[in-house]
């Protein structure tokens, strides 16, 4: 059954760590003891987020430890309460530091307060290792003031089977970027936005015109990776309306996804010449397909917003643009019809994140509420942006650190309200790669019927039957 099956799979990964990895565990929690390891009154909190400074996600290592953790102990102080929160840091692989959060889990110890990505969050739910809020806390967390900052599309981040697991811990949204310059030459209006997936591809005809212009991308194959399914391949099946999973059944060979095949196979299939299929098979056709867009010889490119604001990003982009404000536009993606998109909409994005969620072993249940509320307090949020721009969770935040920058105020106004989510489910990863290769046949010359059908077949080995596959 579908429950059993995901809990196998992060039981397995954790027992298959050995003990090597579980030597360098915590000891089972006991938030009363001080550092020197004796009794005391004072409370000890720990916090472990797969950041390190001088390393791994810097930034964030460097703001829990030098403005987070004093902060909060010097509140607690004022409260006449001796608190003391110890930051674990970690710099590891990701599939390392989730191994490792699972091991302390299953052995009742490990941080109170942890990072996780919010796509693991229904995959610790259904091992056991993680309980909603209201488990571990009772129902006060619900008058926490921040919730009203947090728009229920954004909770969904952190929810999982309905009950809220953590507080999502930003957000991001899917968009289509386009070069300006090139509409201009080829006669496209500069304020563009697609009603429809045909007006997509007739832009891209019309950008097709021009000499050594790639008229768009749209990522597909293996080699990109997840890259392929959350900026390609998942926003297009939202905007056909269908998901990959719903209700605890994943979705096969369905009419949606062939339609989304469809289209791979209006830019890549043989003729078409709307897309660079080579792009598609190389180790870095995305980092090329990056450059083609700085360097003004790409048309249409889907992304995520990060992609404005770390890889074009005039000065110290990793694919600069000179004229990054002047020339990029972007648009939300639509549905293939108006009203068909997931849930009737017109326009559908799809959005990660990372949330963070309380150890259910946790001593000192209320005390650990409070630091993590105070992590995604207002203060706090801008106080680790500084003066950079990047989507929070908290919309008053995002008002105020926004409001210098269009394109992530686009993201967060128009594209968060219509978006969706991946599933958090322990055989997404698999599923995930079996629709890039779905992708990569259309681009091979085979047709999404053909394509779907393989993909169907793969996903009952990827389950392990049929019992989790809708019908």
């Amino acid at each position: 059954m579908e429950g059993v099956t995901r809990r196998t799979a992060l039981t397995a990964a954790a027992l298959g760590a050995g003990s090597t990895l579980l030597a360098g565990c915590g000891t089972p929690l006991d938030p009363t003891r001080n550092e020197d390891g004796g009794g005391g009154d004072s409370v000890q909190l720990t916090i472990a987020t797969n950041a390190v400074s001088g390393g791994k996600n810097t930034d964030e290592a460097d703001w829990i430890q030098d403005w987070v953790v004093p902060r909060f102990e010097r509140a607690q102080r004022a409260k006449k309460r001796q608190v003391r929160v110890r930051y674990m840091p970690s710099g590891v692989d990701d599939e390392q530091y989730k191994t490792k959060l699972a091991l302390d889990l299953k052995a009742h110890a490990g941080p109170d307060i942890m990072a996780l990505d919010g796509i693991w969050v229904g995959e610790f739910a259904q091992a056991g290792y993680i309980e909603p809020l209201r488990s571990v806390v009772g129902s006060g967390f619900e008058q926490w003031e921040g919730w009203r900052q947090i728009s229920r599309q954004v909770r969904r981040l952190a929810t999982f089977e309905g009950a809220l697991y953590g507080i999502p811990a930003g957000t991001d949204a899917r968009v289509l970027f386009y070069n300006k310059a090139l509409f201009r030459k080829a006669g496209l209006p500069e304020a563009w936005q697609p009603r429809d997936w045909q007006e997509i591809l007739d832009a891209a005809r019309r950008l097709g015109r021009l000499d050594g212009v790639v008229p768009m991308q749209l990522n597909a194959g293996t080699a990109m990776g997840e890259a392929t399914t959350m900026q390609g391949l998942l926003p297009m099946l939202a905007g056909a309306g269908g998901t990959v999973e719903a209700g605890g059944k994943w979705h096969g060979d369905t009419p949606e996804l062939r339609a989304v095949l469809g289209f791979y196979q209006d830019l890549y299939g043989k003729g078409a010449d709307l897309g660079d299929p080579r792009l598609q098979q190389e180790a870095k056709g995305r980092d090329k397909s990056f450059q083609l867009f700085a360097d003004g010889r790409m048309g249409i490119l889907a992304e995520g917003d990060y992609f404005w604001r770390d890889v074009i990003v005039p000065k110290t982009g990793t694919a600069p643009m000179k004229r990054r404000d002047n020339d990029v536009g972007y648009a939300l993606f639509p549905a293939r019809a108006r009203g068909e998109g997931l849930g009737g909409r017109a326009f559908v994005s799809v959005s990660g994140g990372g949330v963070h969620v309380l150890n259910p072993h946790t001593r000192h249940p209320d005390l650990a509420f409070e630091l993590l509320s105070f992590l995604h307090s207002a203060p706090a949020l801008r106080a680790r942006l500084g003066d950079t721009a990047q989507i929070t969770e908290r919309d008053d935040v995002n008002e105020t650190v926004l409001a210098r920058d269009p394109m992530l105020k686009f993201a967060a106004d128009k594209a968060l309200p219509v978006t969706t989510y991946r599933p958090g489910l322990a055989a997404y990863p698999e599923v995930s790669l079996a629709l890039q290769e779905a992708t990569a046949q259309v681009v091979s010359g085979r047709s999404p019927k053909q394509a779907a059908a393989a993909y169907a077949a793969q996903l009952k080995e990827v389950l392990g039957g049929s019992d989790d596959i809708a019908r």
